[in-house]
């Protein structure tokens, strides 16, 4: 018992440590490779998705060379580039460093597919462990942290994951293709949203928000409660028996379903959504998990036994290809390395599919109801009897210790103070417009103290932000703007363009008073475009309208469309109220896009110490960052404060209120 026990452990931890490389190897993709956006969207795809396809070698190299030697040598291949990615290199190197951490884990999945007949136990307990601490740490990952804090940590998680790797081998026990081959989608679809903090946090703070798709900060409890739900029930049905006649199909309906509400990009189904496609997904890898394990046949003498005592059995030598079992060709043996491969590049083709329809523009939405179409069936297509479930005893408590974890954690950042409304409305507010780029700075580092300390240096009153990403797989799942409003200490009103998860958002230490979104026609750009406003008391009985938005123009044209609509709702949403529109308006002063702002009033904020340029943050040519303000405010002291912590540069000005 004492090798099953640390193969799952090995497994486990092993999935944390995939998990880890592969929330750095996605974004940097798209931000290092990517090149800030100016790298053709189906290159991005081809060279994610090359890696993949390369790892489908591994399982004959596995099959030649042996599977111990090789899951070994892949363990500390996978640990060592791990801790290297924690000195936080920064471009090329990060994105290669990832690379070879991406195949080195690949090739680690194909070596212990070889060697583990009943992975489920594994599998589920790395994919809730890695998601815990996801929410433990707020969705600011140890890789990316550095300093004793994430160094310690990433030195322990990889110390263990080799001293179980290391540890005795288990005899052979090839099996359960049909659950390695759910390893991929799983990690997907979990990911995606089953047990991603971001995405259960950004849940949470529709449910408090102003209404009309908006959301603000919600309770402390809201963001603990909805991911402790998810990873218990996920637990809960995987690692459980699962049912059998008719209530077989319960999971599997279940994760259809929270899929389909999470393709309706409706927020306020993205809750309900979690927690279906949370017990689903654990339920179909039970059932998948149900394949009866492969074992030699028992001798012909003796009592008969099903398995074979691991004192009995005899472990290969290091470096020595495994023998095949009595009776089983070494072909079949390789299925379950293939079909872990397997399962990972449908990961990477249903994740690159899925993300990079905003860039190319067709519908999305099938994507991830597809690929639980696909679970589903793999997970019913086996047998109705499960063997691979472990004692009933350990089921309960492993969930909940995943649950009040979660609940307990302190890490997620929520609790943004209220801000008070003051007695008198302040001389002057001032404003600064960003777009964070995701939070990931130009060496490609996924940096939100950085961001935080751009912004507080200009000791700020409202903030509006761009390309703001809560939950995204493909940039590694983080709550950017839960991360910022926490650091900044200001509460923030959220609008979704693309989706749910992306779009604009104001902040501000003045109380809001109201607000209202507007989405805007497409005009060639998929991300979407919408226009925020935000009203906010600053004492006195004066108020001020903020108007945050992200222009997203036809390839090689002007945004004229979306900016007239954009003007035009800023002045009726402001209703004569002061009024500023800030954001990145992709149009530069002058510019047709631009004038549709001019030709109805407003003023350029930042004319004074134009030229400007704010775009790209290291060698700033174009100036398309702006504040515009209603007759009667009066700009002082712009500036454009150079910082490298996104590809844009911030733009920054003091007002003064009529």
């Amino acid at each position: 018992m004492r090798y099953r026990h640390l193969s799952t452990a090995a497994l486990a931890l092993g999935v944390v440590v995939l998990t880890d490389v592969l929330r750095v190897f996605l974004p940097s993709v798209i931000t290092i490779f990517g090149q800030a956006a100016t790298t053709p969207a189906e290159l991005l795809g081809a060279f994610a998705l090359g890696w993949f396809v390369l790892a489908l070698a591994f399982p004959p190299l596995v099959r030649r060379l042996g599977a111990r030697p090789v899951t070994l040598a892949a363990a500390v291949a996978l640990g060592g580039a791990r801790l290297a990615l924690t000195a936080a290199p920064g471009g090329r190197t990060q994105l290669w460093l990832a690379t070879a951490g991406l195949l080195a884990g690949l090739l680690w999945l194909a070596g212990t597919a070889a060697t583990i007949g009943r992975p489920v136990p594994g599998l589920a307990l790395g994919i809730a462990l890695g998601a815990v601490g996801h929410a433990v740490l707020g969705t600011y990952d140890l890789v990316w942290r550095g300093g004793p804090v994430g160094w310690a940590g990433s030195v322990a998680l990889v110390a263990v994951f080799l001293a179980a790797t290391a540890g005795p081998a288990r005899p052979a026990e090839p099996g359960g293709a049909r659950a390695w081959l759910l390893a991929g989608p799983a990690l997907l679809l979990t990911g995606l949203v089953a047990l991603s903090p971001a995405v259960a946090a950004t849940a949470a703070s529709y449910w408090r928000g102003p209404g009309g798709g908006l959301s603000w900060p919600p309770e402390p409890g809201d963001v603990a409660t909805l991911p402790a739900w998810a990873v218990g029930i996920f637990l809960l049905a995987a690692l459980g028996r699962p049912p059998r006649g008719r209530w077989r199909l319960a999971g599997p309906l279940a994760l259809v379903a929270g899929a389909v509400l999470f393709a309706t990009g409706d927020p306020g189904l993205l809750g309900p959504a979690v927690v279906l496609t949370a017990a689903g997904t654990g339920a179909c890898l039970a059932l998948a998990g149900g394949a009866p394990t492969v074992v030699a046949p028992p001798a012909a003498a003796g009592p008969p036994s099903a398995t074979v005592p691991p004192s009995a059995a005899a472990s290969p030598a290091v470096g020595a290809p495994a023998a095949p079992s009595p009776g089983r060709d070494p072909g079949r043996a390789s299925r379950p390395g293939l079909a872990a491969v397997l399962g990972m590049l449908l990961f990477a083709v249903a994740a690159v599919g899925y993300y990079a329809a905003y860039d190319l523009g067709y519908p999305n939405a099938a994507v991830p109801v597809a690929m639980a179409a696909l679970v589903a069936a793999v997970a019913l297509g086996g047998p109705r009897r499960a063997t691979s479930a472990p004692p009933r005893r350990w089921v309960p408590g492993i969930a909940a210790a995943g649950g009040l974890v979660v609940l307990a954690a302190t890490g997620l950042p929520a609790g943004v103070p209220v801000p008070s409304r003051p007695g008198t409305p302040p001389a002057a507010v001032r404003v600064v417009a960003y777009n964070i780029r995701m939070g990931y700075g130009l060496d490609g580092r996924f940096d939100p103290d950085g961001l935080a300390r751009v912004v507080a240096r200009e000791r700020p009153d409202v903030v509006v932000l761009g390309e703001v990403d809560r939950g995204w797989l493909l940039n590694g799942g983080h709550d950017t703007l839960a991360l910022l409003a926490a650091r900044l200490r200001m509460p923030y009103v959220f609008a979704p363009a693309a989706d749910p998860l992306w779009g604009d958002a104001v902040l501000s230490r003045f109380p809001v008073a109201a607000a209202r979104s507007e989405r805007l026609a497409p005009a060639g750009a998929p991300t979407g475009a919408q226009a925020l406003g935000v009203t906010v008391d600053v004492g006195g009985g004066a108020r001020l309208a903020v108007v945050a938005t992200h222009l997203q123009p036809p390839p090689g044209r002007e945004p004229v469309a979306q900016a007239r609509a954009v003007a035009g709702f800023a002045l009726r949403y402001a209703a004569g109220l002061p009024l500023v529109v800030a954001g990145d308006l992709n149009t530069e002063p002058g510019a047709p896009g631009y004038a549709e702002f001019t030709r109805v009033g407003l003023v350029d904020a930042l004319a004074a110490a134009r030229p400007l340029p704010t775009s790209p943050a290291d060698e700033p040519r174009e100036q398309i960052d702006h504040v515009l303000v209603s007759a009667g405010v009066r700009p002082a002291g712009p500036v454009a404060p150079r910082s490298t912590a996104s590809d844009h540069l911030p733009v920054a000005v003091t007002l003064a209120l009529p």
